[in-house]
């Protein structure tokens, strides 16, 4: 039993070791074919950019098969990065859907060929209308080549599988020049995190992208005393709170240190209460202003700080919690 339990093992590892190497093989392909494409952006990028930057509808994103798979992903990536951009399936397109594209559009079409035939309509209805046109194609001089005012050409590889025809080494190129494409076009419009927030409200991803000013306590929340506060007082302020800190300040609402259960316990002693909070307090501690991303403000915390008094021009606008992040989702 033992041994045939130790033949299992050595054919599992035998076999493993093949398909590492396939897929080492695929990755190594593709890596190149993403390097070459690299090397071979030119001029006609930045044309087709010019042609999406001025856009003032959507950006009408087509193909057929995988390339439409990936068309409808540049299409997702384009609308979440700042440029309003849709799918369309070029049958549907044949059936009515060509209505979705006006005059104030610009339409990207994918084939790796150039030459399928369910784009012809699409290419027509561009053409009668002047709309403009970007194909993405391994041969410019294809018919869809050269029906675009600009053709963004794939360099010529194989296809990463074993007869070369499933389309991945291409589809992979295709995906890469929509980033570049999205990218390249946030980066000219000064699309920021700010932007990218108000896009992406759900999930993680939106919860991380609130600014701390979205979920810090204000006003009479905040647990505030002057420095001059004896050490009974700010106990009550603590207390009453309920935050386990307090901001000590001077001059109104400048932050001039904070106290916390630590330097409580650091000044332990009969006479802590006749102290006045400056002698305590910790002076200059972290802070953060109210338009710094919560992500941000995780880094600051870092499992260590519970508590981030919030400042805005030197004065205290509000307090953040631990416990009001991980309740949004945020941690």
């Amino acid at each position: 039993m033992t041994s045939g339990l130790r033949t299992h093992r050595v054919v599992s590892e035998s076999v493993d070791e093949r398909d590492l190497i396939a897929a080492r093989r695929v990755l190594d392909q593709e890596s190149a074919a993403l390097s070459a494409l690299s090397r071979q952006l030119d001029g006609r990028f930045s044309a087709a950019l010019e042609i999406l930057a001025k856009v003032r509808g959507r950006v009408i994103v087509g193909g057929i098969g995988k390339s439409g798979h990936v068309a409808g992903k540049i299409a997702a990536t384009l609308t979440g990065t700042g440029t309003p951009a849709q799918f369309l399936h070029p049958n549907e397109a044949s059936h009515g859907d060509l209505g979705m594209i006006t005059e104030d559009d610009a339409v990207l079409l994918l084939s790796k060929s150039g030459e399928t035939d369910e784009l012809a309509d699409i290419l027509a209805y561009a053409k009668r209308f002047a709309i403009p046109l970007i194909a993405i194609t391994d041969n410019p001089e294809s018919t869809l080549g050269r029906a675009a005012n600009v053709a963004l050409e794939l360099p010529a590889v194989a296809e990463a599988c074993p007869t070369g025809l499933a389309p991945t080494t291409s589809t992979t190129m295709m995906m890469a020049l929509g980033d570049a494409l999205a990218v390249a076009l946030m980066e000219r419009s000064g699309f920021s995190a700010d932007h990218f927030r108000v896009l992406h409200p759900g999930g993680r991803l939106g919860v991380a992208l609130l600014q701390v000013r979205d979920l810090m306590r204000t006003g009479a929340e905040v647990p505030l005393a002057p420095t001059v506060t004896p050490m009974s007082e700010v106990l009550l302020v603590m207390s009453a709170k309920n935050f386990g800190c307090a901001g000590i300040v001077e001059d109104g609402d400048r932050l001039a240190g904070i106290v916390t259960d630590g330097d409580l316990r650091r000044h332990m002693s009969p006479g802590l209460l006749e102290l006045t909070a400056s002698a305590v307090m910790t002076p200059d501690p972290l802070t953060i202003s109210s338009d710094s991303l919560i992500a941000e403000a995780l880094a600051l915390m870092a499992g260590k700080i519970t508590n981030l008094f919030v400042v805005d021009d030197g004065r205290v606008v509000g307090i953040l919690r631990l416990h009001d992040c991980l309740r949004a989702g945020a941690v």
